[in-house]
């Protein structure tokens, strides 16, 4: 493997399945700037102390220990002769962050145990090893995943996270200086067993095939902190994970060889920003082995096709390790490569410093609508198996929508949960919503998300151990209804107005607000006179709407990516679990509330009056950009903006939903439905629904449900009167 410092390509060679883009070597502005770098992730605390490293070195022995213990245990206990027990063994590896050299304080270290053929991994790894861990006082927090993709088992060692995971190769006895990278190691093993060494395998493989470790360290620490804080570092969601982002710095680390970090991070971004996905990303070719295991290859595999990130494993058999990419995460990795692009080239301007290219990502002020999902338990350790059960399943409910929807309603999952400390043994999740920027507003079809919410809730219920104490609710919030235990300190932050923003004189206002009002009668007059097939006499400019629309740009920040995927893409990839917990699915499908989308372009919408005292129109005239300022800062009002070409064309975004206290969602208690006037580029509209009820069979007389609450979006089109 070579040192930390040392340097992997031999003169005139290169690594990987291309020549670099570039052989240069670093300037002095590079050095200067990679100082730089290294003393801002000094200073965000992303190197452990050496006492902590000493620690953890000791942690790790005294596992091994514990293992080896172990399978001698197992082997006597199975009749093995004492020659066979006294040789029987069992060895530990690192992998991931840890074995990279790039883990942070307090970070878990990934591990793999090795074991013989004869030590199984449900009756002795999650059986005895399990029990022997529980017994000892340095073991805190212990807790088996047996049925994950991977198995793997999770606990504390002396304050020290571990994530243990078991591969029993087909050997009777296993060597202290046991190679797992031969691909000999593969053969006659179960397939949770080759997923679990093609950890360590791809781990070793990565820092083989990097010209330069301790420059793809400083790069690689500056990505996974980069990615943490603009909320694109989870794997378990649909954005990536640590190796995704291992081997996508590796890539860059052979394209530009002799670069220092702070250049390697800069590329990072002004590659990514142009790479047409899904082009895969490969460190060495695929090697097709001869062992006949099965491994990445879209000419072959029909799933494989519809990878939209692929980023492909170099250890045999190569595997793709983001697949659970979807459209939606996908845009969202996109827009930030691109904003990470713009910031890079400040930095290498000298316009800017590192902490701006850092800057926290401001998940709860970029939409105007989100999803809450809440789930709770009884206890704490039941709440810790329900809460990792149900983070494996929102990224489903992500890609439910983009299929049930075509793509136009667009999701971006928050990694991670957040807790009221007012409500013990509760977390809560958020997605962002947005309609997809590029979607035909006249489209006629419908989208009801009603049945997808209820189908991902199946797929959650459909828990191994589920218990009636565990329970999930979903629904939807604007985004002033966000509680502000999300926010640090529990404090809701408030928008600092801008001096530009401030300067306006009391005289000016007054004046601005008057010729508001004289064009907003017109605009209502006109709107009237439209709705009757009156023809009008008084359009609106374009450039008028232009800096309407640069106002309330100002006002909001808005991702805008275009994203022509196709999501039918994901239709093979979403489990179809739809059974039913035994006398759980009737009596819950009334307490939990549920949500449901609707796009519509019908003929009774354009008939809809505009109420006067939810929306209002602003009509811009030349050069009277200080005034929407005004009114936007002074009044807080929302803005309609019509453009006329060939067709006025209006864009109504409705959500109708329900939105339920935790503690009343158990007892089935009120509903509530919101409404607001939002601006998003079009005119999103909240109007209450009046909730109808439905009369029941059993009891006539009984007080009759609310009807389940829908999101809906309606796009109405005004065609625009003739002369």
């Amino acid at each position: 493997m070579g040192s930390p410092g040392s340097n992997n390509m031999p003169a005139g060679a290169h690594i990987g399945l291309s020549g670099p883009i570039s052989t240069g070597g670093p300037t002095e502005f590079d050095v200067i700037k990679t100082r730089q770098l290294e003393k801002f992730l000094a200073d965000a605390g992303l190197y452990e102390s050496h006492e902590e490293a000493i620690k953890r070195e000791e942690v790790l022995g005294r596992l091994d220990q514990i293992v080896k213990t172990w399978v001698k245990n197992i082997s006597r206990a199975k009749g093995f002769n004492e020659q066979m027990v006294h040789e029987a063994n069992a060895k530990i590896f690192t992998f991931g962050s840890y074995r990279l050299g790039v883990h942070s304080p307090g970070a878990d270290i990934d591990t793999l145990c090795v074991g013989p053929k004869h030590a199984t991994r449900n009756e002795d790894f999650f059986g005895e090893l399990y029990r022997m861990l529980s017994e000892m006082p340095d073991v805190q927090e212990l807790h088996p995943v047996p049925d994950a993709h991977v198995p793997v088992m999770k606990f504390k060692f002396n304050g020290v996270s571990i994530d243990l995971l078991y591969a029993n190769v087909s050997l009777w006895v296993i060597p202290e200086d046991l190679d797992v990278s031969q691909d000999s190691i593969l053969q006659n093993v179960d397939d949770q067993t080759v997923r679990s060494l093609n950890g360590c395998r791809v781990t070793d493989q990565i820092l083989r095939l990097v010209p330069n470790i301790q420059n793809f360290r400083t790069a690689l620490r500056s990505m996974r902190l980069w990615a943490k804080r603009r909320g694109v570092y989870s794997n378990v969601t649909g954005f990536l994970g640590g190796i995704n982002w291992a081997l996508l710095v590796a890539r860059i680390c052979q394209l530009y060889p002799n670069a220092l970090a702070s250049m390697l991070v800069s590329r990072f971004f002004r590659v990514y920003n142009l790479w047409r996905w899904p082009n895969p990303v490969m460190l060495c070719p695929i090697e097709e082995g001869s062992l006949g295991l099965s491994f990445w290859d879209p000419r072959r595999n029909y799933k494989d096709r519809l990878h939209l990130m692929p980023i492909i494993t170099p250890a045999y058999p190569c595997m793709n390790s983001s697949y659970n990419v979807s459209m939606s995460t996908l845009r969202v990795m996109m827009e930030e490569f691109r904003i990470g692009n713009e910031k890079c080239e400040t930095i290498e301007a000298n316009k800017s410093r590192w902490d701006a290219l850092f800057e926290p990502f401001a998940f709860f002020e970029a939409y105007k609508n989100y999803l809450q999902i809440d789930i709770a338990s009884e206890t704490d350790e039941d709440l810790r198996n329900w809460k990792g059960w149900v983070e494996s399943r929102i990224r489903l409910l992500t890609l439910k929508i983009e299929r049930d929807t075509n793509g136009v309603l667009q999701c971006h999952p928050h990694p991670g949960e957040f807790s009221d400390k007012s409500k013990p043994f509760h977390h809560s999740y958020f997605m962002g919503l947005r309609r997809k920027q590029d979607a035909n507003p006249q489209e006629g079809k419908q989208f009801d998300i009603r049945m997808t919410v209820e189908d991902f809730k199946r797929d959650v219920y459909a828990y191994s151990f589920w218990k009636p104490t565990m329970w999930i609710h979903v629904c939807h919030v604007k985004r002033k209804d966000i509680p502000n235990f999300v926010f640090p300190g529990g404090i809701r932050p408030y928008p600092v107005k801008s001096a530009n923003e401030n300067r306006s004189s009391p005289t000016s206002l007054a004046s601005n607000i008057s010729q508001a009002d004289t064009a907003m009668s017109r605009k209502k007059r006109r709107r009237d006179e439209v709705a009757k097939g009156v023809s009008s006499s008084m359009p609106i400019c374009s450039s008028d709407a232009t800096l309407l629309d640069e106002a309330m740009s100002r006002k909001q920040f808005k991702p805008d990516i275009d994203d022509t995927l196709n999501n039918s893409k994901h239709s093979e990839d979403i489990s179809d679990n739809n059974h039913e917990i035994t006398g759980f699915g009737a009596s819950m499908s009334s307490v939990v509330p549920s949500v449901s989308f609707v796009a519509s372009s019908d003929s009774s919408a354009r008939e809809k009056p505009v109420n006067s005292h939810t929306s209002v129109q602003i009509v811009c005239q030349e050069g009277s950009m200080k005034i929407i300022n005004e009114i936007v800062e002074g009044m807080e009002l929302k803005s309609e903006v019509q453009h006329h070409d060939k067709a006025e064309e209006t864009t109504t975004l409705e959500f109708i939903t329900e939105k339920q206290d935790v503690g009343a969602v158990a007892a089935g208690k009120e509903n509530i439905s919101c409404s607001k006037n939002q601006q998003n580029g079009d005119s999103e509209e909240l109007e209450p629904l009046e909730l109808t009820a439905t009369p029941t069979t059993e009891s006539p007389s009984a007080s009759m449900p609310l009807q389940k609450p829908l999101i809906r979006f309606s796009f109405t089109s005004l065609a625009k009167a003739s002369n």
